[in-house]
């Protein structure tokens, strides 16, 4: 059996974005201020979903890198990874949370369960080989919601309810013979208040 090394995930949301699906101003701000705080971190990788919004904030956040490149890829896209039965729900919730993912077809539900086996298998784990990798996933609040249950090793449906802002920070390690670590979650340190809670519900902003 090779060797294998601690692998740091950075995960982030896409910057704010218009109905369209670009970013806004204040959206690219935010992204170029997410790639100078990383600038920090020994990046070596830019992942990114295949939407409009992920790729131009990881384009954004990778200027800031000193050339690393951005690569797109499905498992990093927007999709509803799980769609649980009413058996897996707290009844207190079920009842709201069944609403929500009403609209999932059969075939995106599918597809959804497919791109979260995949990005789990890509993106999550100690890494081969004797070097420590520092990698970037700039994805969508799914995705984000999906990788944090899974290293917390809670119940599939408890993706629902985890809320990244914008841009908005979150780590995870995976270290060789211990449990997956979440070192940060929703952190948006380095935005100014003025660009801060974009991306939430009002009633969740504390």
């Amino acid at each position: 059996m090779s060797d294998t090394a601690t692998r740091y995930l950075y995960l982030a949301r896409h910057g704010e974005a218009t109905p369209d699906g670009e970013l806004t101003d204040i959206g690219r701000r935010q992204a170029v201020l997410l790639g100078r705080r990383l600038a920090e971190r020994p990046i070596t990788a830019v992942h990114h979903g295949p939407l409009p919004r992920a790729a131009e904030t990881a384009r954004l956040v990778a200027e800031q890198l000193g050339g690393v490149r951005a690569a797109a890829c499905a498992e990093a896209g927007d999709y509803v990874p799980h769609v649980p039965e009413r058996g897996e729900l707290p009844d207190d919730s079920a009842e709201f949370l069944l609403d929500f993912l009403s609209s999932t077809s059969a075939e995106e539900r599918d597809q959804g369960r497919e791109l979260a086996r995949q990005a789990v298998e890509r993106f999550t784990g100690p890494v081969a080989g004797g070097a420590e990798r520092h990698e970037l996933v700039v994805t969508h609040a799914f995705l984000i919601g999906w990788l944090v249950r899974q290293a917390m090793d809670a119940p599939a449906w408890r993706w629902l309810g985890l809320n990244p802002g914008n841009t908005a920070l979150t780590v995870l390690r995976y270290a060789p013979g211990r449990p997956p670590s979440v070192l940060l979650y929703n952190d948006l340190r380095h935005l100014p208040e003025e660009l801060c809670w974009t991306g939430f519900p009002p009633a969740l902003k504390v």
